[in-house]
């Protein structure tokens, strides 16, 4: 049996806390065995309010250590506020023996990081924070575009469904794959989700105080054309070099990182029309279909005859 730990703090997103209990207590029921012990626990072993609701607890830290996996669920997206109020936990964590997994549901990933116990290794969260976990530990090697990622006895996910993907990840190491696709089929759940940047947008969010607003939007109307960095600089009037840099300062991207961007979210839209993969590539600005369809698999994890496929599907 194996024994998993749940971490409850006032952070603690409830959605993902049930949707942990629930994939391990259906998994049991359909194994008709117990496969799977579940304990909740928290920082001082007492109740936990996290607003409108308040979790009942079965422990404290000491508790947790006799697990054979400890689970956090997310802890949203405000990680000031989550590393503050859980900094008796992050030493703990970072004591962990080798042989005890952890995992991490979403933002929660930024706990392990904290701890230490990511530096070096493989990990992924929520697409959201990769900027702002980027930034804070850089020592992870940070798979955004993944849904659930596993380094030897740490394993995250992205995402507030991801988190169930992760459930029926260990569900399969334990039972077998045979429970975890029944554990889906009953939560009425695809396992074949691709990966998370099918969920991310290509572009970074529109502001008009941006001041190259002008010319992005310039770059919307005229996507399909030949544009060329030099072309860009006397739309913008300056130069090449001045070009590059405040592009990626307003972006975080290149001009033609940029403008790749927006002619696959163009693609994107034009995937909802009956035209053929060759006049979507032509339309949005790409002389052969070859090209068009490495950069949007590249871009959106799947191809574009995928993501037509996916588009077309009957609700």
């Amino acid at each position: 049996m194996l024994k998993i730990a749940l971490y409850v703090c006032p952070q603690t997103v409830c959605s993902s806390l049930s949707i942990a209990m629930d994939a391990f207590t259906l998994a049991n029921r359909l194994a008709k065995q117990p496969l799977f012990e579940l304990q909740r626990f928290s920082q001082d072993g007492q109740a936990v309010d996290l607003g409108f609701a308040q979790i009942q607890v079965d422990g404290d830290l000491r508790l947790a250590e006799a697990a054979n996996l400890i689970l956090l669920p997310a802890s949203g997206s405000a990680l000031d506020s989550t590393l503050a109020n859980n900094a008796r936990l992050l030493p703990w964590l970072a004591q962990r023996p080798a042989q005890q997994q952890l995992a991490s549901l979403c933002s929660s990933a930024v706990l392990l990081a904290a701890a230490g116990v990511l530096n070096g290794r493989r990990a992924t969260t929520h697409w959201a924070l990769a900027s702002q976990f980027r930034q804070r530990f850089p020592q992870v090697n940070l798979q955004i575009e993944q849904l659930i990622c596993e380094d030897g006895h740490l394993l995250s996910s992205g995402g507030a469904q991801a988190g169930l993907d992760l459930c029926l990840h260990l569900i399969g190491q334990h039972g077998g794959d045979g429970l975890a696709q029944q554990v889906a089929n009953a939560l009425v759940f695809d396992t074949q989700r691709g990966q998370q940047s099918r969920f991310a947008p290509l572009l970074p969010p529109a502001s008009n105080d941006c001041p190259l607003a002008p010319l992005l939007q310039w770059m919307h109307s005229h996507h399909a054309e030949v544009i060329d960095l030099n072309r860009l600089a006397a739309q913008a009037n300056c130069s090449s070099r001045t070009l590059l840099r405040r592009f990626k300062t307003s972006t975080g991207l290149t001009p033609n990182d940029y403008l790749q961007r927006v002619r696959i979210s163009a693609a994107q839209r034009a995937l909802r029309s009956p035209a053929s993969l060759e006049q979507i590539a032509e339309q949005v600005g790409y002389s052969d279909r070859a090209t068009f369809a490495k950069l949007f698999k590249q871009l959106c994890g799947e191809s574009p005859g995928a993501f037509r496929k996916r588009l077309r599907q009957p609700l």
